[in-house]
């Protein structure tokens, strides 16, 4: 049962999750949608404890060796990238953090808010990591109002620790309460709260 903290948490003071997993080479799990979900309006909430290495993807959705892709990855300098590929072309939605992320005895907790349906387009596509929203990127190309994804496209297979174009680029390291929801734009204190002691950011229980 694994205590998730915040990075260079040093005491408890964390809500129990129940269970984590461990992904290695080969791992992923996939999960093939029934039927269309809302392609503009989502939320997915994960935790993170990373090993140090190459590109690493933790959520993306596509097509098995297709040219449809939608990677949520540690690049191999530490940075955070995610974007989309539709038809084999990159779209104009397209990030990539100046911070890196090098701690590998750390839980980080993210969460990635889509509404592409928001006007302000810096509210079409929102990164918070550690309950604190990430504004500073090397790249940062918003999608166009009402763009559809292709997340919750029931054409497209969603996978959790690996790549959908290859099955390349697996993740390496723990994943825990992987929370997506589909049609609503939610705030990281939906999953998430700062402990009132350590200030120390910790998770909630999300059940319900």
């Amino acid at each position: 049962m694994p205590l998730i903290l915040g990075t260079n948490s040093i005491k408890d003071t964390g809500f129990n999750v129940p269970n984590s997993l461990r992904f290695q080479a080969n791992d992923y799990l996939k999960i093939d949608p029934s039927g269309d979900g809302n392609l503009k309006t989502w939320t997915t909430s994960f935790w993170v404890k990373r090993q140090i290495g190459s590109n690493q993807t933790m959520w993306d959705a596509g097509t098995n060796g297709g040219n449809n892709y939608s990677p949520f990855f540690f690049q191999a300098d530490g940075t955070l990238r995610f974007y989309e590929v539709v038809g084999g072309t990159l779209q104009s939605f397209n990030f990539i953090t100046n911070r890196v992320f090098r701690d590998n005895s750390a839980w980080y907790h993210f969460v990635y808010r889509v509404d592409t349906t928001q006007g302000t387009d810096t509210n079409r596509i929102r990164l918070y990591v550690n309950g604190v929203q990430e504004t500073s990127f090397s790249t940062a190309a918003y999608p166009a109002e009402d763009y559809s994804t292709l997340k919750n496209d029931a054409t497209f297979e969603m996978i959790i620790g690996s790549a959908s174009d290859n099955k390349g680029n697996d993740m390496q390291g723990y994943m825990s309460e992987f929370v997506h929801i589909d049609g609503q734009s939610l705030a990281p204190t939906s999953f998430g709260e700062f402990d009132e002691d350590s200030g120390i950011w910790k998770p909630i229980d999300v059940s319900g």
